[in-house]
């Protein structure tokens, strides 16, 4: 059993160190570019359905499922190779790195994910958050379920958990309690979603962007 830590940073990735909404975007224009509207509509719903069932987003399974309907159309092998080639570092948001840097600087920081096995760990890897941590990376289908096995894995007598999801964010706190702060960054269509944010208090700190936390005092919540 790792010693206890007196502080524990766990970061998200999609919204929160890096544009994923824009991701999806580039990848849907690739689509259409390459095999028209009505494809990236189709494909578009199906990664909404896998979304649904799985509570994840599966890129790469979206485009498996897509490709059974369309057997012969060789263009999806392009498309697949534009997802794990994709240039994910040039997403990052600015300072996003030096955030990790000034996390690291004071406490365990830990890269706190949800996603498939193969993607997401590719992008974590690509994009350079991987090497930031020192390779302190846990990727889950549902990591507010999974807190029993964080703790073993990073035990601390305090976690602040990062995450632009006020719902993800709620779940955490309402296991933790006071053993954990939440900050929620207002980046993505999640942090923007009237629905979400009526329905969950808020984080214990909302910023503007992850770059803020530069400058936030962490000895005060």
């Amino acid at each position: 059993m790792p010693d206890e830590a007196p502080l524990a940073f766990l970061v998200d990735v999609d919204n929160t160190l890096l544009d994923n909404d824009a991701l999806v975007e580039d990848l849907m224009q690739h689509i259409e570019r390459e095999c028209g509207a009505r494809s990236r509509a189709r494909y578009a719903e199906i990664l909404e359905q896998v979304r649904a069932r799985l509570g994840y987003v599966d890129y790469l399974g979206a485009l498996q499922q897509y490709r059974i309907e369309h057997v012969d159309d060789l263009r999806l092998l392009e498309i697949s190779s534009f997802l794990i080639d994709y240039p994910f570092a040039s997403r990052l948001y600015p300072a996003a790195l030096e955030v990790l840097a000034r996390l690291r600087s004071l406490g365990t920081t830990v890269i706190l994910s949800d996603g498939d096995v193969v993607f997401q760990p590719r992008k974590v890897r690509r994009s350079g958050l991987w090497d930031a941590v020192d390779s302190h990376v846990l990727i889950y289908i549902h990591k507010e379920k999974m807190l029993d096995a964080v703790a073993k894995r990073y035990p601390a007598r305090h976690y602040v958990m990062i995450d632009d999801k006020v719902h993800v964010l709620h779940a955490i706190k309402s296991a933790w309690q006071d053993r954990v702060t939440t900050i929620m960054p207002r980046q993505g269509h999640y942090a923007h979603d009237p629905r979400l944010l009526a329905a969950n208090p808020p984080a214990d700190v909302t910023v503007d962007r992850i770059a803020d936390l530069l400058r936030h005092d962490f000895a005060r919540p």
